[in-house]
């Protein structure tokens, strides 16, 4: 297993000789409901990879409809053919993109790519009352090695035996509170719940980047935590797990970790 971090929810996850494009948002800028005023988002160092600079896609995995997951921009350069995995909202604007192939996986729906590769939809982050969309979880059919994606909140109502075993965990670590939407992404406390929780050998921080937001939420959203922060609170946790960052464009190999 290796994963190589682009930026913000973006990733590349290596697994069952198969590479998968997560959540890509590889062009600026990065608006919110394509309300310019109300969320607009810059990279401050150039991103980690051009649609055109990536390596072969074999499948594209989009854990929300939202425009930080699901990016318009990104995906209309991307080539369509590339088969996608969505929850039902992303799966809908996907498919109005023109894409040839298109899958929509509901919480606990499995999707299998060819025999080496197996996901399935965990319940994740609440957009908007009634509306859940997914986290992953991907296994390795070879080597039953397993990661657990969530770039939201970790669903404290799911039985982690549900899940069964998490090897590499990634989540966010730096957490974000909107005024009257409350806590939307999990900070170190909430990340170290879910370590306590599924007891992952390798946890791996998403949802970072360096960028420069205008408009008018930025200015209301509240940062809690940090990387170090989690970081302090693992060590003295005295936990197995061990923490992995990797800096934009890196790719860290895990397999030899959670053999």
């Amino acid at each position: 297993m290796r994963l190589t971090r682009i930026d913000l929810n973006s990733w590349l996850f290596h697994m069952g000789g198969r590479t998968i494009l997560v959540d890509p948002v590889l062009v600026d800028p990065l608006v919110f409901y394509g309300l310019p005023w109300l969320f607009t988002a810059y990279h401050n160092t150039p991103i980690a990879f051009t649609p055109e600079a990536l390596p072969p896609i074999d499948m594209i995995l989009i854990s929300q409809g939202i425009d930080d997951h699901c990016h318009k921009p990104t995906l209309e350069r991307l080539d369509r053919a590339i088969p996608v995995v969505a929850s039902p909202t992303a799966a809908k604007v996907v498919r109005q993109l023109g894409y040839q192939q298109v899958t929509a996986i509901a919480h606990w729906e499995e999707f299998t790519l060819g025999d080496t590769l197996s996901i399935t939809a965990i319940p994740g982050a609440e957009i908007q009352p009634g509306q859940v969309e997914n986290g992953y979880l991907l296994r390795d059919r070879a080597t039953d090695e397993t990661l657990y994606y969530e770039p939201h909140l970790f669903p404290t109502k799911v039985p982690a035996d549900r899940m069964g075993r998490v090897d590499v965990a990634v989540a966010p670590v730096v957490g974000q509170v909107i005024p009257l939407l409350g806590q939307v992404i999990m900070g170190p406390l909430e990340a170290m719940h879910l370590v306590a929780t599924l007891k992952p050998q390798v946890f791996v921080p998403t949802t970072l980047g360096d960028i420069r937001a205008e408009g008018i939420l930025p200015k209301l959203i509240q940062t809690v935590g940090s990387v170090e922060e989690f970081r302090d609170r693992l060590l003295a946790s005295g936990l197995p797990t061990q923490l992995r960052v990797p800096a934009p464009g890196e790719t860290v190999e895990l397999s030899a970790i959670v053999r």
